[in-house]
């Protein structure tokens, strides 16, 4: 939301293009009119979001590898998943929707997510925003959701310090599971999540 001040840096729209319309995102090709008065094109992408929970249990966190086709390259990633429409309303319920499909777990009677922080990734064309949790209160479920048809995945439990080594050898390489890490680090230095 642009307040007054930086209202002078809007750009606004001239034209609306639609170039592909997915299950996933949109596709818009817009011509704008820049601050100075010139026009530019902005190609964009728009997404209804994402949610992803970082599970930490007996002082490891379990992750998620899979293969994915826009890298070319087999990851692991903290559970995650795509807003189902009308789901930005719970984040929450979406992102253990998410860690029981692709781990089997879920939250603990009488527990809750933490909320490390809502981010968006690209924000230079894209608008997807993820809502990103913590947890160290988590169970094996009897009789988990089923995963989804097209994902083939394995877990993997790690320590922090074996989390932090795939962080630099490129096992791990997505902002969300990095910034999950990093808040992981940070709790265990101040005392909490299984210091």
């Amino acid at each position: 939301m642009l307040d007054a001040e930086n209202k002078k840096y809007e750009e606004k729209t001239l034209s609306r293009d639609l170039i592909f319309h997915g299950k996933i995102f949109q596709v818009i090709k817009d011509t704008v009119t820049l601050p100075d008065g010139n026009k530019a094109t902005r190609e964009l992408v728009f997404h209804n979001g994402g949610v992803a929970v970082a599970p930490i249990l007996s002082d490891q966190m379990i992750l998620v590898g899979q293969y994915r086709k826009a890298l070319e390259q087999f990851i692991y990633e903290i559970p995650a998943g795509k807003l189902e429409r009308g789901e930005n309303t719970n984040t929450q319920a979406a992102a253990l929707r998410e860690l029981e499909e692709e781990t089997g777990y879920g939250l603990k009677k009488g527990h809750h997510l933490e909320e490390i922080t809502p981010f968006y990734g690209t924000p230079g064309f894209s608008s997807e925003k993820t809502y990103l949790y913590f947890t160290d209160q988590i169970e094996k479920k009897e009789h988990p959701r089923a995963m989804d048809e097209d994902e083939f995945l394995e877990t993997k439990k790690v320590t922090l310090k074996e989390a932090k080594e795939m962080i630099a050898q490129g096992q791990i390489c997505d902002a969300k599971t990095i910034i999950a890490i990093q808040y992981w680090e940070l709790k265990k230095l101040r005392g909490g999540s299984n210091a």
